[in-house]
């Protein structure tokens, strides 16, 4: 497991709680938080493993993982469990997501300084190995920079035309979008009495 899918050694502890549940149930985790506050919340992020997840297959994943932490009881505090997908802008947290998602804009940020800096923003070109590579703009030059993936603290994707373009190209094609829903909005009151 990453260090970007769960960072603290509780989200590590609840994390090994969590994955065999999860993929017992056909998902994979992408990403887990514990959050403080008044009250904890528990946020999940999770999707199939070719992407994509629906709203009541959040709601499954959340009542099984409920059921799970209510037997473990790895949490002193009360909490509330959030279960979401990634998102559009996703997090970027496992090494496929940056294979998956190469010729995308993305923001990297690293745990220590390279080459003098910490954050990477450019177009994702791929994996090597190990190493992720990010095409960034450097004094007007195109310049490849390999990171290892141990190195990231952080990623993820930038919101553009050409993403949300492809995730509803996606979406269509795995059929979770119905077209036919949206060819009629009635509007109440527009007509003239």
């Amino acid at each position: 497991m990453s260090d970007m899918i769960a960072k603290a050694a509780i989200d590590r502890k609840l994390a090994d709680i969590i994955i065999p549940v999860i993929e017992d149930m056909g998902f994979e985790l992408v990403r887990l938080r514990l959050m403080g506050g008044k009250t904890h919340t528990l946020q999940i992020m999770a999707e199939r493993p070719d992407g994509g997840i629906e709203v009541d297959e959040c709601a499954e994943i959340s009542n099984a993982v409920s059921a799970t932490l209510d037997v473990e009881d790895p949490l002193v505090d009360s909490y509330v469990l959030e279960v979401g997908s990634p998102g559009i802008d996703r997090p970027l947290t496992r090494l496929k997501d940056f294979e998956n998602f190469e010729g995308y804009d993305a923001k990297l940020e690293t745990s220590d300084l390279i080459d003098g800096r910490k954050r990477f923003k450019g177009v994702l070109a791929g994996v090597e190995g190990e190493e992720v590579l990010i095409n960034i703009e450097d004094q007007g030059e195109t310049v490849t920079v390999g990171l290892q993936f141990d190195w990231l603290a952080d990623a993820k994707l930038t919101l553009t035309d050409d993403l949300i373009k492809e995730m509803l190209r996606q979406r269509k094609a795995a059929g979770t979008i119905n077209e036919d829903d949206f060819d009629e909005i009635e509007t109440e009151g527009s007509e003239e009495e």
